[in-house]
């Protein structure tokens, strides 16, 4: 016996109609969840105040301190005497000492020749190249030339810094040299004063500062017959070797 298929019981006839349903029911059941909100419930919330039932407070026992009253002030006398006044007081008559438009105040004349005028002489400043007698330094006394003084303080001053030449230890150690110019002045008693100086590093003016402070006292130079305070500049080599 041949079996026969029945056109009407295909079952994928409709697959694609069910497929779309089933989606269909799959995504609005996926966007309600999505879109689903909830809420929090307001929750009481029971203030309880504990109260004490006992509020007995302990007192302290005070005591009454019983003082004595004060005495009684003394009572007036039965008899007023009255005593006469017999001194007289001097009054003291009190000048003013204010000046008013009717007093006349006299002109006080001072004489030209009772004035001291005292003299101030002023120390005026010279570069060491144009002063009249330079300052001699010790050792040049016996030379008699202001030219051949001249040499001599600048051949003390050179001996003078490489006697008392000391390199820093720390610039050494550091590499630091440099030209470190320095300038002072000696006044009229013959004192280095007033030393400047310009350089590459601060330890190396510190030394050039001590070298020139340590210069001994010279015999002060002369302009016009009277001391002069001389200017000097000379720069000082710090060179490693």
């Amino acid at each position: 016996m041949e079996v026969k298929k029945n056109p009407k019981a295909d079952l994928n006839r409709n697959s694609g109609l069910y497929f779309v349903i089933g989606l269909t029911i799959v995504l609005f059941a996926t966007w309600r969840m999505l879109e689903h909100k909830t809420y929090v419930s307001d929750e009481e919330f029971v203030n309880v105040l504990n109260v004490m039932d006992e509020m007995d407070e302990e007192v302290p026992i005070t005591e009454t301190l019983r003082t004595a009253p004060p005495p009684p002030p003394p009572a007036a006398p039965d008899v007023i005497e009255v005593v006469e006044d017999i001194e007289e007081v001097e009054e003291t008559i009190i000048e003013s000492t204010e000046s008013s438009q009717d007093k006349f105040v006299e002109d006080v004349v001072v004489s030209v020749d009772d004035v001291d005028v005292g003299e101030e002489e002023e120390e005026i400043l010279v570069p060491f190249a144009v002063i009249e007698n330079v300052p001699v330094f010790p050792g040049c006394e016996n030379l008699s030339s202001e030219a051949e003084r001249k040499a001599c303080f600048n051949q003390k001053i050179q001996e003078h810094i490489q006697k008392n030449f000391n390199y820093p230890k720390t610039a050494l150690e550091m590499g630091i040299s440099g030209r470190v110019f320095v300038q002072f002045e000696i006044d009229g008693t013959g004192k280095v004063s007033g030393i400047r100086k310009r350089g590459p590093d601060r330890l190396l003016e510190e030394e050039a500062v001590r070298i020139i402070a340590s210069l001994p006292q010279m015999k002060p130079g002369m302009q016009r017959g009277r001391p002069a305070k001389v200017g000097y500049s000379i720069p000082i080599n710090f060179m490693m070797q």
